[in-house]
């Protein structure tokens, strides 16, 4: 059932929809960032705290405020609606879930249980907005009287940093390399070609079907300059690669590493200026 039938208003199908992309967005850089640390840890223990470090941070930046938002926000307004009051109260209690399994992810001193709450996070957050697209946001679009415009530009002001605009400014390169997913080697991602470790893997083979795409541009967003990542699929990703040129035109150099028949690796490497995609074999 599309945005359009469930809302009753235009305005309201066009805010469904931005927070259906708004989530789709967060789960998807929420994946990526869980896949590199569970890719590396056990392979390289110093890439492995820097991945846990910019998972944490990301959670306190970016997770953790949108749950606080919505439960203050949509919240309250959703217990009003007819035979909402029990989903809500499990909802409720899904967001004390997700901040104890940040706080648990936070603490641990060891790599590989971080690893295994950083997985357990994806999986309750990922279920946790399907419900939220699938039931709440919804009703909230289909009830006349709620103004779900309103309350979600609340939501976004809540969240967006104090004093700062709610679309945030690009990223500088130094930003890049202190909460970088993929920034693993001691040179930062300079360009200098010190990588002792190779380059850093995301597997989306394990990465839910409706977030892949999601994840995989929200892990490459945050790659510095000169940096790489290494691509690992079930099939020739011709659609994403197609995606990712019409979103970001020139700007990541792509290179076959492996193609098939069980997988297919590809490197990405963020290019110093734009210019034309280069796919090689």
């Amino acid at each position: 059932m599309s945005a359009l039938t469930l809302a009753s208003a235009p305005e309201d199908a066009t805010a469904l929809e931005a927070a259906e992309a708004h989530h789709a967005r967060l789960a998807g850089e929420l994946a990526g960032r869980v896949a590199l640390l569970l890719t590396a840890t056990g392979r390289d223990h110093v890439a492995a705290e820097r991945l846990h470090a910019g998972l944490v941070a990301f959670c306190d930046r970016e997770l953790l405020p949108h749950t606080a938002a919505k439960e203050a926000v949509l919240y309250p307004v959703a217990r009003r609606l007819p035979d909402t009051r029990l989903l809500i109260e499990g909802l409720v209690g899904e967001d004390r879930c997700l901040a104890a399994l940040v706080e648990a992810l936070r603490d641990s001193g060891d790599l590989a249980l971080a690893a295994a709450e950083a997985r357990a996070l994806q999986v309750l957050f990922e279920e946790h907005l399907a419900k939220e697209n699938g039931l709440v946001l919804p009703l909230l679009a289909a009830a006349p009287d709620v103004p779900l415009p309103a309350l979600l530009a609340d939501v976004q002001e809540r969240t967006a940093p104090s004093g700062a605009p709610t679309v945030a400014a690009p990223r500088t390169k130094a930003e890049d390399m202190t909460d970088d997913p993929t920034n693993q080697d001691g040179c930062g991602g300079c360009g200098c070609g010190a990588r002792e470790t190779g380059d850093p893997e995301l597997d989306v083979r394990t990465v839910p079907h409706a977030v892949r795409h999601a994840t995989v541009f929200r892990t490459l967003d945050t790659l510095p300059v000169d940096a790489a990542l290494v691509l690992v699929a079930s099939h020739d990703p011709l659609p994403l690669l197609a995606q990712l040129e019409e979103r970001r035109p020139g700007v990541f150099a792509t290179e076959y590493l492996e193609r098939g028949p069980e997988s297919w690796r590809l490197r990405f490497t963020h290019r110093a200026a734009l210019g034309v995609v280069e796919v090689t074999s």
